[in-house]
């Protein structure tokens, strides 16, 4: 929030002193050139696919994009062709670089999902596994967290026997948190969310659990940390956080993809099939 305060200048000799020294400051400023960090574009692939089992059909949706320089926002990109699930995606509209298309339920719920982006002469390459999610059992608002200024939301889950199972839970708000079952696994478990501000009342908040494979599940931590870091503006984060979809440019059968070359030209962003539960809350 930017607060202004109104000065009322009555004396013209007091007005023309300050405008002097203004003037004075301004003729020492000096301009300060900043090298900032830069790099050849690369595409930038959101391919996360939500998929609501009880549907015939899921409205697959992926958006693909160009980085740009320091301070300029990823640019659209119109691509040469993309297929998802054995599904030509086709633009929504010309320059949007979103491309979507209705496809099978039962078509996604597969393993072996495949994702090809023909793009500029290079084609970009990805295989990932539905990802089963469990319902929500619970979702309320909390009494509130040790800070006055935070909001507490508690959602609950019963996770499945036996098995390895990933999830990433989908808190509205750009708000992600990811979880596995290494110490709940079988157990119905219940846990805290507290949003770093106090919302206002009446808000609605659309909360969603997310199948995830443990691939997904490393990602979407490795993004998570690097996205937390207190970073000074003109940092450059540690690491590089790498999806799965590589550049396949160079190879010559499909069988050769984990041959591709992971170290130039790799693209950012994740191919994810995902089943979703979700359900909604209003802040009191």
């Amino acid at each position: 929030m930017f607060f202004t305060k109104t000065y009322s200048y009555r004396s013209p000799l007091r007005f023309l002193l300050l405008l002097t020294g203004m003037g004075i400051i301004a003729s020492c400023e000096d301009v300060i050139e900043v090298e900032v960090p830069s790099e050849e574009p690369r595409l930038i692939i959101e391919a996360l696919i939500r998929v609501d089992t009880t549907q015939a059909v899921t409205p697959v949706r992926v958006k693909v994009s160009e980085t740009a320089s320091f301070f300029d926002e990823p640019q659209p990109v119109t691509l040469d062709q993309i297929t998802l699930a054995g599904a030509i995606l086709l633009e929504e509209s010309p320059g949007s670089g979103i491309y979507a298309r209705d496809v099978p339920t039962s078509q996604l719920m597969q393993e072996d999902l495949f994702i090809a982006i023909d793009y500029n002469g290079q084609i970009f390459a990805g295989f990932t596994d539905f990802a089963y999610a469990v319902p929500i059992d619970t979702l309320e608002q909390g009494p509130g967290g040790p800070q006055d200024n935070e909001t507490e939301l508690i959602i609950g889950f019963t996770d499945p026997a036996e098995v390895d199972n990933y999830y990433l839970l989908d808190f509205d708000l750009n708000e992600f948190q990811p979880t596995r079952d290494q110490f709940y696994d079988g157990q119905a478990f219940e846990f805290s969310f507290f949003y770093d501000e106090q919302l206002e009342s009446g808000t609605t908040l659309t909360v969603s659990i997310l199948g995830a494979t443990s691939d997904f599940y490393q990602y979407m931590e490795k993004l998570l940390e690097q996205t937390e870091d207190e970073l000074d503006l003109f940092d450059t984060p540690a690491v590089t956080v790498r999806g799965n979809i590589l550049n396949a440019s160079d190879i010559e059968t499909i069988s050769d993809l984990s041959e591709a070359n992971l170290e130039t030209n790799f693209p950012l962003g994740y191919f994810a099939v995902v089943q979703e539960y979700k359900q909604t809350v209003i802040i009191k």
